[in-house]
């Protein structure tokens, strides 16, 4: 139990970093950006190929950023400037990333068995490597919660930053009310790209920490991605509330972390993997209408009453 635990903790934290690029296009601009599908993937096999080449690792999960900020780009582009609507730009960039991934990876996946990773100093730490985690058994997932968390801590704290200045509060302008946002002279079509970059460059490095920790990139790792970061974030949202924004984006963390427990449980519980993707997609369904049942489910209660 104990190991099923901090494995999905250990997903959970790697994830929860596309969890909060999602947040930024799907809550602060208002747009379900699919490009993260490619994005994620394009991550991955960047950041494989460029360690499989012999580059430093810290290196190559750089390299991911600017290929996924590229990636969003092309996205912020195609929809304002081209005025192609947001979700299908997003579709668009996504099925370009197909065929451009395929061609940074040389072939459908890339092993990164026995090479280094950012993950692998904080392996070979002595403390992580103690009997106590050794009896436990907890040592391999140890290796890689510890910097994952503290990547994640380093980008919540870095946002709040952001999103406090003048540009990040352009860009949450833009996307609680465009109009106001252009009568108050902001470019809201600049905000819109800026804020597509920053999401997919987060997204892509969330997919170049999964490579790394799986051991491996794939041109599929990026089916599905767009649904379990909606659902993690939803249940970040529901389970841990909204209040200010530093707590919104621990909440997606926590939302990430929580939904992989689901999944590790459910699993247990001897549930197909296969079935997965039902699960989440229902998942985010019955989260999303939410609303919707709640305000059913007063309004029956309150005819019930009059009835009385």
């Amino acid at each position: 139990m104990l190991q099923m635990i901090m494995s999905a903790v250990m997903l959970g934290l790697i994830w929860s970093v596309m969890t909060i690029g999602v947040y930024i296009t799907f809550r602060i601009l208002g747009i379900a950006d699919l490009t993260v599908e490619g994005s994620i993937a394009m991550g991955g096999a960047i950041a494989a190929q460029a360690i499989y080449s012999g580059s430093d690792p810290y290196w190559a999960a750089f390299l991911a950023i600017l290929g996924g900020m590229a990636a969003g780009l092309a996205t912020g582009i195609l929809h304002t400037k081209l005025k192609i609507p947001a979700l299908l730009s997003g579709i668009l960039t996504m099925i370009a990333l197909y065929s451009i991934n395929l061609r940074i990876l040389g072939k459908a996946n890339l092993s990164l068995l026995r090479m280094n990773t950012v993950f692998s100093p904080f392996k070979e730490m002595s403390f992580i490597q103690n009997k106590a985690f050794a009896g436990w058994g907890i040592s391999h997932f140890m290796g890689v919660i510890i910097p994952a968390a503290l990547c994640v801590l380093g980008i919540i704290i870095l946002l709040y930053w952001f999103f406090g200045t003048e540009i990040g509060s352009a860009i949450r302008a833009t996307g609680n009310n465009s109009q106001m946002a252009r009568a108050q002279g902001i470019n809201t079509n600049n905000m819109i790209m800026l804020g597509l970059i920053i999401s997919n460059g987060l997204v892509a490095l969330s997919g170049a920490l999964i490579a790394q920790q799986q051991g491996f990139a794939d041109i599929q790792m990026g089916i599905g991605s767009i649904v379990i970061g909606l659902a993690s974030l939803i249940i970040g949202e529901v389970l841990f509330g909204k209040r200010g924004f530093f707590s919104r984006l621990l909440s997606l963390v926590l939302g990430a972390i929580t939904y992989r427990i689901i999944i590790a449980f459910v699993l247990d519980r001897g549930m197909s993997p296969n079935d997965l993707k039902l699960f989440t997609a229902l998942t985010v369904a019955f989260a999303l209408s939410l609303p919707v049942i709640k305000s059913s489910v007063q309004q029956l209660v309150k005819g019930i009453r009059e009835g009385r």
